[in-house]
Parts: C-alpha cells; structure tokens; sequence
C-alpha cells in the first residue's frame, strides 16, 4: 500500500499528540539569570535532571530520563569534540543545540517508522556579565528558540506561558540592561513560584472543560498562597528539588554546583 503525504502528516499529528500527552506529567523546569551566575531549577523522583554540558554550559529538561541521557551525551560529545578541534572558546550553546541536538530530533520526529524523543530541554551558557547569559529551549521535534534573562520549559504551552508571565512581572524596575542582576536569594525565590505556578497550570490543563476554561481565561487566573503550598507540601512527599548555579566566576574547576537541602529549605514551604 502506498504512504501518501496525508498518511505522513497523519503520522505527525499522532507522534505530537503521543509525546505532548507524555509530558504533561513532567516536572517543569526554570532558568534564570542572577547576579553570581545561571541558575536552573526543577524536580525529580530518582535520577538527576541538571548536567553540566561544558564550561559555561549546562542542560536540564523533562520527558523520559532515557531519552534525557540521549540528548545529554550528544551534547557533551559534540561539545568536547569542537573544544578539542577547534578551541574552547568555540563551543557555544548555540552550536550545540542547532548543529548537534535539533538535527537528531527532528529527522527521529520526521521519520513515520521511528519512535520520537519524549523530551523539552532546557539549556544555558552564562556569559561574563547577566545580560550575556543565553537560554535555549528545544522541542521534542527540533524546534529551539533563544531566550534571554529567563526560559521555561513545560508539559502544556499554557504552563509555560504562566511561568513566563510570574517571571516577567517580578523583574526590578531597573534599567534594561541591569534587569537579570539580581542576587541568588531572589533569583532562587523567584524560580521556586515559577515552578509552582507551573505546576499548578498543568494540573489545571486536566481539570473539567468548564473549569480549565475559568483557569486559561486571563493572567488574572493564579493559585493562591495556600494552593502553591499545598502543591508543595504533596510534590516534597513524592521527590526532592533540584537546582544548581552554573557560576559566572567560580574558582573551581567546574562551574556547575549543585545547590544544597539546606541552602533550598529556608524558601520552601
């Protein structure tokens, strides 16, 4: 039997619906520039989410941890690679996501007889100064976008579009180029109501019709102060929260560290 166009575009349609439905029980991720360095932030049950890619360079993201190692060690090997031919000082986020990871994921999305990657990632180069910082975000079908001072990445395009709102909205009234100086304690604290937001928005994308339709109808549509508690309380039941700073002067050898329990208690419920 032959394999139409329409039987390809079929085929697509049926790969997103399968993926998409997949990450909406994904735990949200969020970057953000601060005065010492990029900081990243999510959850997870077992295996951890934040890597190092390179110096300067780092990945976190949602979807299988599986298809997350993949990309992981695409992006390292691709990055050692140009370091060692080229120079260090070649390796760029840039290149790691346009050159080495969309092209994978989007001829496995193309392709009708293979299983797409379930997978957003999330990455980040932080730069001297926080206005040099640099956020990607890519889908599972290849398609990144470039993002400054802060990026999120999430199950539901209306997730993200809430995290993105409570990011932007909390920025300082400064002048635009000072509008990522923020210190660790307020990046830190801004990144943990982003999330929470965020996860309240994909539980409220799986409400009845008449009630995710009240949640999506304005930007005026939050969680209370109790509900982003609560949502807290039961997801520290079930996992853990990861975050790590990918530091701007660090006087170790790698720059990516591993934020603490203790360092993250005091700003949780």
């Amino acid at each position: 039997m032959a394999y139409t166009p329409y039987d390809w575009q079929q085929t697509l349609r049926q790969k997103a619906d399968y993926v998409e439905d997949r990450l909406r029980a994904g735990s949200p991720v969020v970057g953000l520039s601060c005065e010492t360095g990029a900081l990243l932030l999510t959850t997870r049950r077992a295996q951890r989410k934040i890597f190092e890619i390179y110096d300067r360079l780092a990945f976190s993201g949602l979807g299988n941890p599986s298809d997350l190692e993949t990309v992981r060690q695409l992006a390292v090997d691709f990055a050692h690679a140009e370091g060692y031919q080229r120079s260090p000082d070649d390796v760029s986020i840039q290149r790691v996501v346009g050159l080495a990871i969309s092209p994978v994921l989007k001829r496995s999305f193309a392709d009708p007889f293979r299983t797409p990657l379930v997978l957003k990632g999330l990455f980040v180069q932080v730069g001297d100064r926080p206005e040099d910082d640099l956020f990607f975000t890519l889908n599972y079908d290849g398609e990144f976008m470039l993002h400054h001072h802060h990026a999120v990445a999430a199950g539901t395009e209306f997730a993200e579009q809430r995290m993105k709102h409570t990011l932007s909205e909390r920025t300082p009234k400064r002048k635009s180029k000072d509008a990522s100086s923020l210190p660790l304690e307020a990046a830190l604290q801004r990144a943990i109501d982003a999330w929470a937001i965020g996860s309240w928005a994909l539980q409220a994308g799986i409400l009845e019709p008449s009630q995710r339709g009240k949640a999506e109808s304005g930007v005026e549509a939050l969680p209370s102060q109790r509900e982003t508690q609560e949502i807290w309380s039961k997801e520290l039941e079930e996992g853990a929260v990861e975050a790590a700073l990918l530091e701007r002067d660090a006087k170790r050898e790698r720059r990516l560290r591993l934020m603490s329990d203790e360092e993250l208690a005091r700003f949780l419920p």
